[in-house]
């Protein structure tokens, strides 16, 4: 694979492995004490929501500066706190700290997110160069599967045997990689992008002013913010399921959510085949995903529901990977961080507004019947999204590439 050809490139992705891993391990280790803290599920989707709020709400603000700044220097800074806010989460849990300063450390690093999201994506273009864009984010789909299945199996081991502070601690030490790496890349050999937007105000209206003019970009989004939360949070349905008509219980949750994690690394290795990430591929994606949603609310049992979750996760990945090499591919490179944000805002908006919707759809009208509702809904999206760009096929030569 021409990727793993750059010394640079072999360098980011196993840093970002690790990373990966070690974002997991956090993110059951928050869950683990927040539920021995208080019991609470509705306590630990606070913590959750405090770490995207930010995202939110300062989203187009941390891409305006990954435009402006040297996103090499933006990293190393953002890698540095995000690692001193996880030995942070680890303070908490060592010394008894009350539950309010965790909230606290999760909104802070929620805070870093908003600037270091953006960041990360304009800097994997610089590693690999538009011409191997797409490879790159197919493999980064293929590292995220595969650290958020290491992460999520060994952190359950060393939660329960160390406790959740050792995660946060193998967490604030996996940060320590991508800083290396960043340290070790040669940088006579990263792609260099569009001249960074010159220091200006107002340059967030102005990233919002060129995404009005971008109609292709909008209708992406537009799919994927229904795809990704009506549509995709198969977290909801998967545990409402398992709860309820299969019977399955926190056992059969487990099941589902290791099934689910596989299909994901189906999904990386089947969209990492593809030389080109085209338009009609993110909707024909988002078809099958749909589609099998619908089939799934019809599964008899666990087993047959696991089965089908594995082609809906590697649909999911699909999804993903195309509108993340979407977005950067038909935008300016001088606008690309406020475009990654906005993607980034569009993603957390669809969890957040997906999850408490589809929760409160399971239990008015059933798991199985929100299952059917959800996937139609995505089938509606998709439709209305592919009308929208054939519409525009005309104009726009990537439909054609």
């Amino acid at each position: 694979m021409r990727l793993f050809n750059s010394r640079n490139y072999r360098l980011w992705a196993a840093a970002d492995l690790v990373s990966v891993t070690g974002t997991w391990m956090k993110v059951l280790g928050v869950n683990w004490f927040v539920l021995q803290a208080t019991g609470s599920t509705t306590s630990m989707g606070l913590a959750l929501m405090l770490q995207t709020l930010p995202i939110l709400l300062f989203g187009p603000l941390g891409g305006a500066l990954a435009d402006r700044l040297p996103v090499r220097r933006v990293l190393l800074v953002t890698q540095a706190a995000h690692a001193v806010l996880s030995a942070g989460f680890a303070a908490v849990v060592l010394f008894g700290g009350h539950l309010s300063w965790l909230y606290l450390l999760a909104f802070l690093t929620g805070l870093v997110s908003a600037a270091d999201g953006p960041a990360l994506g304009r800097f994997g273009g610089m590693v690999s160069g538009p011409a191997l864009l797409s490879q790159a984010l197919a493999n980064g789909s293929l590292i995220s599967s595969t650290g958020r299945i290491i992460g999520m199996s060994l952190g359950g081991v060393v939660a329960a045997t160390a406790g959740p502070a050792v995660l946060f601690l193998a967490n604030a030490v996996s940060f320590a990689a991508v800083i290396a790496a960043l340290l070790a890349m040669r940088t006579s050999s990263l792609h260099q992008l569009a001249a960074a937007a010159p220091a200006e105000r107002g340059a967030v209206r102005a990233g919002f002013r060129y995404l009005a003019t971008q109609p292709t970009v909008l209708v992406v989004l537009g799919v994927a913010f229904v795809l990704g939360s009506i549509g995709r949070n198969y977290q909801v349905t998967m545990a409402a399921m398992s709860f309820g008509p299969l019977s399955g219980g926190p056992a059969g949750y487990g099941v589902l959510s290791t099934v689910f994690a596989a299909g994901t690394v189906l999904g990386a290795i089947v969209v990492g085949r593809f030389r080109e990430l085209r338009l009609q591929l993110l909707v024909g994606a988002g078809v099958v995903a749909s589609v099998l949603q619908m089939v799934a609310g019809a599964a008899p049992g666990l087993w047959s529901f696991a089965a089908v979750l594995v082609p809906i996760a590697a649909a999911a990945v699909i999804v993903d990977t195309t509108v993340s090499t979407r977005v950067q591919l038909d935008t300016r490179e001088d606008m690309r961080g406020r475009v990654l944000a906005a993607a980034a805002v569009v993603s957390a908006l669809g969890g957040m507004v997906g999850a408490p919707v589809l929760g409160a759809l399971c239990e008015a009208i059933g798991p199985r019947e929100t299952l059917v509702v959800a996937g139609a809904i995505g089938v509606l999206a998709c439709s209305a999204g592919a009308v929208l760009l054939l519409r525009r096929s005309a104009e726009v030569p990537v439909l054609a590439e």
